[in-house]
């Protein structure tokens, strides 16, 4: 269990990427006092946690509606969850990220685009739903994964709260290093995701 959710923890904060999200956050809300700051960045991260939430929980059951394999759902999830490596690592993400983030009025921020799709995105569902399926129906393993999603939301609403500082602190070069060696990190573990379903598959 200690494995697992340890594995949860680092995707997560890899997919959700805090720090990648801290620029961001501040070309969003350029131009606003702290106080609008601070309620977007509390507002943005409650609904993210809310999102991933609903995930782990129904994930499993709307698959299984739908007729998906949870084996056939891991390789697919894996293949996106590389595909956002790829661009972590070769800096699209960011920019593609700041393209969506253009234009917003503050009136809207922290549901659309800052927590859906920045947050709690395609790559971050995704990972919810496998990770919620690795607990095997556990309620135990379940009530822990979300304390590692709040845990992970958390280090992102305190990017947020410190994002000028943070910017001031690390530098554009830090930041980009991070995001790089971030993404690599992401890709092994998307490939862990498909050998995984590969290998449920020729269990079945």
């Amino acid at each position: 269990m200690t494995a697992i959710l340890l594995s949860a923890f680092m995707t997560l904060l890899v997919v959700v990427d805090p720090l990648g999200l801290g620029p961001i956050f501040i070309g969003l809300t350029e131009g606003l006092d702290p106080a609008q700051r601070r309620k977007i960045a509390w507002e943005a991260s409650l609904i993210a946690f809310l999102v991933l939430v609903g995930t782990a929980l129904i994930g499993d059951w709307l698959l299984t509606q739908l007729g998906i394999s949870l084996a056939a759902f891991r390789i697919a999830g894996g293949l996106l969850l590389f595909a956002i490596a790829f661009e972590m690592v070769f800096g699209h993400r960011v920019e593609r990220n700041m393209g969506q983030s253009s234009g917003r009025g503050a009136q809207h921020i922290a549901a659309f685009p800052l927590a859906i799709p920045l947050m709690a995105g395609p790559g971050a569902i995704t990972a919810m739903v496998l990770l919620a399926g690795r607990m095997d129906g556990n309620w135990l393993g379940l009530g822990l994964l979300m304390v590692v999603t709040a845990a992970v939301l958390a280090i992102a609403l305190a990017v947020f709260l410190a994002s000028q500082q943070l910017n001031r602190i690390m530098g554009a070069q830090a930041q980009v290093v991070m995001g790089r060696l971030l993404g690599v990190l992401l890709a092994a573990l998307a490939v862990q995701y498909v050998a995984d379903g590969v290998l449920s598959f020729t269990k079945n």
